[in-house]
């Protein structure tokens, strides 16, 4: 059921053409913002609304997601009427919604729209919104976790045609108890770590925060692994009530790295990963030897990873010389290198040691890699 919140109370009064949403983690921006589209479309006959993310992937686990959730709950969702090429949704009054994302081009320099709402605006290019802007009639919605400082704060925010909110998790009077929990924990961590008080001050907080130091700044996203890269095996974390199971695929085409998530859940027993990973050379976390036994006689081609003293700093090292492609579909190891970091000691500078958070995807990646890539002249498994 769908319960009116603070923060979209809050975001109902914003007027003006830019309508900038700062907010942390479960403050109700995006799940706010969308029943206000979805209204305005239902009441406002012929109009185009875009709903823009940088990829697909993120659209379909975010905006696109929550966008079916409300249509649903508020009982307006026909399934006739949304089409899943285009990922269009029209309504019976000839309004309709669409969604896109900001690596299409032809998009962003194609037909105009009435309103636009750019979902976590922080990780799309200024270039990508002024082409969008250009060609909005009527107003724009941008929300976004403030990590740091972009292009809405120098060029949006305090400008006589912007309307600025800022949400925090208080704002979300539908959050489940539990996630609350997990973020006040934060606060008590704050007291102790540069890394947590940044953290409460961008997600609990909602204030801008300073993101310095992360352990990998020579990554990129790409569509897809492409024809032709050679596998190289699959790296398992293991994980299960609190941390997930983390699997990632391996490949290499013309000197650059190639890694595609292939799981990242919580909850799986082995017998759940062996039925995923099938047909897979593995890579595992050394610390679970059962785990890696019963993989086995599963059948499974599982092998255990190398570990010692300094074997995170070197699997850093064997992945920091390399261009990093990862996949768009691969949303929680994107999610992991934009938040991984370097520790710092007591006067802020940081230290040669990772935090220990971020790391699940990683530490696969790690496994994988230290076995793989550590070796340049190790043959491909097979190629695509």
């Amino acid at each position: 059921m769908l319960k009116r919140t603070t923060a979209q109370a809050k975001i109902s009064k914003l007027r003006k053409r830019h309508r900038v949403i700062q907010g942390g983690t479960s403050a109700s921006k995006t799940f706010s913002i969308i029943p206000i589209l979805i209204q305005y479309a239902i009441q406002t006959a012929g109009i185009i609304i875009s709903i823009v993310a940088e990829s697909i992937p993120h659209l379909r686990r975010g905006a696109l997601r929550d966008f079916q959730k409300i249509m649903l709950w508020t009982e307006n969702w026909d399934d006739t009427r949304f089409n899943k090429s285009s990922l269009t949704y029209t309504f019976t009054n000839g309004s309709y919604i669409e969604f896109f994302s900001v690596d299409q081009p032809d998009k962003l320099r194609g037909a105009r729209r009435d309103v636009l709402f750019i979902n976590e605006a922080n990780n799309v290019k200024f270039e990508a919104y002024q082409q969008l802007a250009i060609r909005t009639k009527k107003f724009i919605y941008l929300d976004y976790n403030p990590t740091s400082e972009f292009w809405a704060h120098t060029e949006l925010i305090g400008h006589d045609k912007t309307d600025f909110v800022k949400l925090t998790y208080l704002d979300n009077e539908a959050l489940e108890p539990a996630i609350r929990a997990e973020i006040e924990a934060a606060k008590e961590k704050a007291q102790r770590s540069d890394y947590w008080r940044n953290w409460w001050q961008v997600y609990g907080l909602g204030e801008i925060g300073s993101l310095q130091g992360v352990v990998f700044d020579n990554w990129r996203q790409v569509l897809q692994v492409p024809e032709g890269a050679e596998y190289l095996g699959t790296g398992l974390d293991f994980g299960f009530t609190n941390d997930p199971t983390a699997a990632v695929d391996l490949y290499r085409h013309d000197g650059q790295v190639y890694i595609d998530e292939v799981v990242y859940q919580t909850g799986l027993l082995n017998n759940d990963i062996a039925r995923l990973l099938k047909h897979k050379y593995i890579i595992a976390d050394s610390a679970e030897p059962k785990s890696i036994a019963e993989l086995r006689r599963a059948g499974l081609n599982v092998h255990p990873a190398d570990k010692g003293k300094d074997s995170v700093n070197a699997g850093i090292a064997i992945l920091q010389e390399y261009t990093l492609n990862v996949t768009q579909r691969s949303l929680n190891i994107i999610k992991e290198f934009r938040s991984y970091t370097w520790e710092t000691d007591k006067t802020g500078a940081k230290t040669n040691k990772p935090i220990d958070a971020f790391n699940h995807g990683i530490d696969a990646l790690r496994y994988i890699s230290m076995k793989r890539l550590g070796n340049k002249k190790a043959p491909a498994y097979y190629v695509l």
